[in-house]
């Protein structure tokens, strides 16, 4: 690889040229300025490489005369020029010879750069009313979400002039001390550029996600049970890294009926019926959902005696076929507010009361 034509300078050229020349294509190919993208990540790497190699006149000689770059992790040189052994120091102690490098194989050690994340789901919970959830429709619900921030569009940084970088005060060069030494590398904000041209986003400080409420709106098919499940795809949290957003779902809960009572899809009701009504037979009005309807309680009906009427239930929300409605009918005793209802009791009673224990006989 030939660093010259990589910087795309000339070898006749100055130190200056190679700076001017590393600063345009590292602003181009910077981790920063493009996340996740790997193969600008491995540019920006040789880049690097090449232009240590050439902005130094002593390591330029070596590789002009075919001597080759000196050996390099990520980009960072481990050759005894990055230790000044000139000046006294004094810092915390390095214990260990692995803690005097520790720094080098902070990058090898963190991996490559994660792509993007899908986000985690989000989870809620509706309450709804027994006939709101047979009829469906739709409901607003209101989620706080994390969403990628609107500042910097969830990169985390944004765009800034160009000035020196503070963290190394222009030099690209960051330093840091071990015992007796100082090791240098290059400055991370900077690249080693010693220009910034992007800085933290100031509203989500570089996170890439902002917390957000909302309110969506959600679809409610006819017949929802209750422990039912909606999911509405991409409304949950947003993923790292620019990374599609989660899920939302939405558990049902069905509030319960004072009447009626569900099961599948058929409805239950229980009918009081007076006496008079179950032995001689009658037509009673009854609710439901589509208005009222009208039951024939045929001569001789007993109490817990059901009836079915077909297609009167429940939609089923997946097919929206009916269930029925079953209907219990249950004896109720009159109120014996005077005489003469007791003693037509009785009569009836000696007429017909043998038949009643008929079967334990």
């Amino acid at each position: 690889m030939d660093f010259y034509l990589l910087l795309g300078v000339e070898r006749e050229a100055t130190a200056a040229d190679i700076k001017r020349a590393y600063k345009r294509l590292a602003r181009k190919f910077h981790p920063d300025i493009n996340p996740g993208d790997r193969l600008a990540e491995q540019q920006f790497r040789q880049i690097a490489e090449a232009y240590e190699t050439l902005v130094d006149p002593d390591r330029r000689s070596r590789y002009d005369a075919g001597g080759g770059p000196s050996v390099t992790v990520d980009a960072v040189t481990f050759g005894f020029e990055g230790f000044d052994f000139s000046i006294r120091v004094s810092g915390e102690a390095a214990p260990t010879f692995g803690d005097l490098f520790a720094d080098v194989f902070t990058q090898r050690a963190a991996g490559p750069a994660r792509g993007e994340e899908r986000g985690p789901d989000v989870h809620a919970t509706l309450r709804l009313p027994f006939e709101d959830a047979l009829r469906g429709g739709s409901r607003q619900v209101t989620v706080t979400r994390l969403v990628h921030c609107r500042g910097c569009r969830g990169t985390g940084h944004v765009s800034m002039p160009e000035g020196p970088c503070q963290p190394c005060h222009g030099t690209g060069v960051v330093k840091s001390t071990r015992s007796h030494m100082v090791f240098s590398k290059p400055c991370p904000p900077c690249g080693g550029t010693g220009v910034q041209a992007v800085a933290r986003c100031p509203e989500c400080h570089g996170r890439q996600l902002e917390m957000l409420s909302e309110s969506v709106v959600v679809g409610l098919p006819a017949g929802l049970q209750d422990g039912a499940r909606i999911r509405l795809d991409g409304k949950g949290h947003a993923g790292a890294n620019s990374g599609p957003a989660g899920d939302l779902y939405i558990a049902v809960e069905v509030e319960p009926h004072p009447r009626f009572r569900r099961d599948g899809d058929d409805l239950h009701l229980t009918v009081p019926v007076a006496i008079h009504e179950a032995a001689l037979g009658a037509k009673i009005e009854l609710p439901s959902f589509d208005g009222p309807v009208r039951l024939r309680v045929p001569p001789g009906t007993q109490s817990g005696q059901r009836f079915r009427l077909s297609e009167r239930g429940a939609p089923s929300p997946r097919d929206g076929h009916r269930g029925d409605l079953v209907i219990e009918v249950r004896l109720v005793l009159p109120r014996l507010l005077d005489e003469r209802s007791k003693e037509l009791l009785r009569e009836f009673g000696r007429i017909n009361g043998a038949d009643v224990r008929q079967e334990l006989a």
